[in-house]
């Protein structure tokens, strides 16, 4: 129970916590800690295993994700040019097959702005609610997002030039995100306007892709510029109120990611590429209380870590169907 509510603690923005005691760990746990302290010869297994795996990288989940992001965007653009009315709407609100879908957080942005419940809103958010509680919450964020692949786009570039020592990483403070969670949430009620939804990359792109371009493309192109030249993964890491929202839809999610202490190298590959690497904190030597655990609710369920992990420490995993499948 307390390390969910650590894990929550870090999603609003906490700073992951130091290594803990040896008392806190598991009977199972201790004793992997206490074998992987006198192992022998790890320098030359993790040189060994890293070799192989790149000699054949897997990009599995990444492939899957870019495919999966696609293929739901396309929907929308090909639905409404061709006027076939299976996907009316954008990201934000849409209505698929006659069912209603509303984005969590423009629900309640618009609800807070007209400060009266809609009912085609409650029926959209119920959906969206159950599908990606079930999902697990930010997948959302990874698997749907269209920003989110312009973003990796950008990170990319960024690292490239950080390599390069051209620019430089300026971390922000995670808080920065429940901070703008609160500011938009009381300018949408004190306004009667959805801010957000004004200046939400996400909604920009998805109604720019659908509908054609607009002025509001020059803010994500400012945007994504500043991600490359300042801050990796700015908007997506440190700023967005729907990762937020999407982040508490996840607290207990049956799909999520799970980390296995026992062939762990804690090489840190997994962190180097994720999105949110404070929920990998878990990862690092000593740091696991018990020989398998899940990621908080703040993992975007992207898969990098699993593609890059070289000794399948990290997995999918199904709560209550891990013997099924």
């Amino acid at each position: 129970m307390m390390s969910l509510l650590t894990s929550i603690a870090e999603m609003f923005g906490r700073a992951p916590g130091s290594k803990p005691d040896d008392s806190a760990y598991s009977e199972g746990a201790r004793a992997l800690h206490d074998a992987k302290r006198t192992k022998e010869g790890k320098k030359e297994r993790v040189a060994a295993i890293k070799a192989e795996r790149d000699l054949h990288p897997s990009h599995k989940w990444r492939n899957r994700r870019w495919a999966s992001i696609l293929i739901v965007n396309a929907l929308f653009i090909v639905s409404f040019s061709w006027d076939i009315q299976l996907i009316e709407g954008s990201l934000s609100a849409s209505r698929v097959v006659g069912f209603h879908f509303a984005d969590l957080n423009a629900s309640l942005q618009v609800m807070l702005a007209f400060k009266e419940i809609l009912i085609n809103l409650v029926i959209g958010t119920a959906t969206v609610l159950l599908l990606w509680w079930l999902l697990g919450g930010r997948t959302f964020c990874s698997w749907v997002c269209p920003y989110h692949l312009l973003a990796e786009l950008g990170e990319y570039i960024h690292l490239r030039l950080t390599s390069m020592k051209l620019v430089r990483d300026m971390a922000m403070h995670r808080g920065l995100r429940t901070v703008l969670y609160i500011v938009f949430a009381g300018l949408a009620f004190g306004s009667g306007y959805t801010v957000f939804e004004a200046i939400s990359p996400v909604g920009i792109l998805s109604r720019a892709m659908i509908y054609g371009p607009g002025l509001a493309l020059i803010w994500v192109v400012v945007l994504l510029l500043f991600e490359v030249f300042f801050t990796r993964r700015a908007w997506c890491r440190y700023m967005c109120p729907i990762g937020l929202t999407y982040g508490m839809v996840g607290i207990t999610s049956p799909v999520h990611v799970t980390y296995n202490l026992e062939n762990c190298l804690h090489e840190g590959d997994c962190r180097a590429v994720c999105l949110v690497p404070h929920v990998l904190e878990v990862t690092k030597k000593g740091y696991a209380l018990k020989e398998d655990v899940a990621l908080g609710p703040d993992c975007t369920r992207c898969g990098l870590c699993v593609d890059i992990c070289p000794t399948n420490s990290l997995t999918y995993d199904v709560m209550g169907l891990n013997k099924l499948l």
